[in-house]
């Protein structure tokens, strides 16, 4: 199974980006996660992007905050699938981030999700390598019946509780 990396600009994306740690490691998908800023370590951040394919990874997912040129610098730089996640910072919650992470050029793109989201990331990750990997295929729907039958069960508490 190809690795999926996790890139944050600054550790201080931690919080955010663990989530989505959390639910490739669950899922049973290799992870490596790495701190590159696409300003203050441009260089390092190009080389991994140039060389994640022959180094056995499948999706990038790359976090970052206020200007969150992270994931399309990374994507300039290979033709994996790369994942943005924008995120929040005090000055604009995060509008900054999710502006500069989905306007790619042309010929560039950037998968976004939502500000903060680092479980939809992962979950898109996985649906990524799912493509070739049936036991993962397996996993998402299992998870997605789970869900369902979660909303099923509190819609009918709430039919029962006004209805």
């Amino acid at each position: 199974m190809r690795k999926v990396a996790v890139i944050m600009g600054s550790d201080s994306d931690l919080p955010v980006v663990e989530k989505g740690i959390s639910v490739l490691k669950d899922y049973g998908v290799p992870v490596e996660v790495h701190v590159y800023s696409a300003h203050r370590t441009p260089e390092e951040a190009a080389e991994f992007s140039k060389s994640a394919r022959k180094n056995g990874f499948g999706v990038i997912i790359a976090a970052a905050g206020m200007a969150a040129h992270l994931a399309g610098a990374i994507a300039a730089n290979t033709t994996l699938p790369v994942i943005g996640i924008p995120c929040s910072s005090k000055v604009l919650e995060g509008m900054d981030a999710l502006l500069s992470t989905v306007m790619m050029p042309p010929g560039i793109p950037v998968a976004t999700v939502g500000v903060n989201t680092a479980k939809n990331a992962a979950l898109l990750a996985i649906e990524i390598l799912a493509v070739e990997d049936e036991s993962l295929a397996e996993k998402l729907q299992a998870e997605r019946d789970e869900n369902h039958k979660k909303i099923i069960e509190k819609n009918a508490a709430i039919e029962a509780q006004f209805n």
